[in-house]
């Protein structure tokens, strides 16, 4: 696959030309900079002022050097990303408010979430897609995630008329990354993951996917966590306050590296993680990231790429297994999974995975999985294609940055 591909559509060939040609002449806006600009029009565009509290500042200044500095964005790129924080800062102004209105949403609880994390393309999507069919789990969608106010509701979850809106968003996606949804599947009623709950304090994995920032991606393994998983329980109290099951089941590969936090704000939570041999990875981690990247920017390097990868996600599993091995509970709060397993009998690991937390695998659980899997084929949008090598990495220079990793996992 060439980046960006030559099916990108020709209106967004010709804005990014246009931004070429500013960029010569030494103009580049939108601008990300400074932070203080975005934040005064987010305050005049929603008639607000409160966010909370300030502690995503550092974040936000750091996300917006660095997407100026090292995203290489393209015109509509640029226009991108300061269409996204503006959002995410409105969004944070208008929860905040909210909140403020109906004062029942702090008195939520959030009990017994069970979280699945691990390398990306280890199973971690239809595990996680097969658990929110459960009819006694609630997962965030994509709709709602994108839309929050107001709330959810029971009785319209899978008819508000918000969901068409965010489905035309969504697949806009693919015309500006052709070739996406075949990678990773998206829809405005499918499970959405944690990053999206954690965009608006700006300390979120959704950013260093979506745009080659790897200073910024580094900065955040670095980071106390606690102030961005107390706004986590915030959005979910916002999105529970009308519409609640049993348990949350909730998603993203980064809560790996931040495992001591989150479970100080979540002491009950239930956590699974998925393995697979990182160099068996890799490849697809690259190409998805290549794929994403190529929608904001012109200028991809496919090998800069795959090595920025290989060390942000080789640092995340070493971190989150120097937590695990102090967890005085690991072997009853934390379940594993190999990909092989979820790929040739995903009901058995789930039945597996209900008797290691004590929960109640119902017949109405089992055959809603079941529906699922039928209706939801592998290569349901094409067939993803990578090698290792297309990007720059091989088993001999990147396997050891993994090997302690695959000997405690047999891998």
């Amino acid at each position: 696959m060439a980046y960006p591909s030559a099916r990108q559509p020709k209106t967004i060939k010709f804005v990014n030309l246009l931004g070429r040609g500013l960029q010569k002449l030494e103009i580049e806006k939108p601008s990300m900079l400074p932070i203080e600009a975005l934040i005064r029009k987010a305050f005049t565009q929603t008639g607000l002022d409160d966010f909370g509290d300030d502690s995503f500042f550092p974040a936000l200044e750091k996300l917006a050097v660095s997407l100026e500095r090292e995203a290489r964005l393209s015109q509509l790129g640029r226009i991108a990303a300061h269409a996204m924080l503006l959002d995410n800062l409105k969004l944070r102004l208008n929860l905040t408010d909210y909140r403020k209105k109906r004062p029942e949403i702090a008195q939520q609880t959030i009990r017994r979430p069970l979280f699945v994390l691990g390398l990306p393309r280890t199973g971690t999507t239809i595990l996680y897609e097969l658990l929110a069919q459960d009819p006694a789990h609630r997962a965030p969608s994509t709709w709602e995630v994108a839309q929050p106010i107001p709330p959810a509701q029971r009785e319209t979850f899978q008819s508000d008329p918000r969901i068409a809106v965010v489905e035309k968003t969504v697949q806009k996606m693919e015309s500006l990354a052709p070739g996406f949804q075949a990678i990773h599947a998206m829809g405005a009623k499918l499970p959405q993951e944690c990053v999206t709950l954690l965009a608006p304090h700006f300390i979120s994995d959704q950013f260093g996917v979506t745009f080659y920032i790897p200073e910024y991606r580094h900065w955040t393994l670095e980071q106390d966590m606690t102030a961005a998983y107390r706004w986590h329980n915030e959005f979910l109290q916002h999105l529970q306050v009308d519409y609640m099951e049993k348990r949350w089941v909730l998603k993203t590969p980064p809560h790996l590296a931040y495992l001591d936090v989150l479970i100080k704000q979540y002491p009950d939570a239930a956590i699974v993680q998925t393995h697979r041999a990182p160099m068996d990875v890799l490849g697809s981690i690259s190409s998805l990231s290549c794929t994403l990247h190529s929608a904001f920017s012109d200028s991809i390097d496919v090998s800069a790429t795959g090595q920025a990868e290989a060390r942000y996600f080789s640092e995340m599993l070493r971190i989150g297994m120097a937590q695990r091995s102090v967890m005085d509970d690991e072997d009853s709060r934390i379940f594993d999974i190999h990909f092989k397993d979820i790929i040739s009998d995903p009901i058995t690991v789930i039945e597996n995975l209900y008797a290691h937390f004590d929960f109640d695998f119902t017949e109405s659980a089992r055959t809603a999985m079941q529906d699922y899997l039928k209706s939801r084929p592998r290569d349901k949008h094409g067939e993803h294609q990578y090698s290792l090598e297309k990007f720059g990495l091989s088993e001999q220079q990147h396997a050891p940055l993994f090997a302690e990793y695959c000997e405690r996992f047999n891998l």
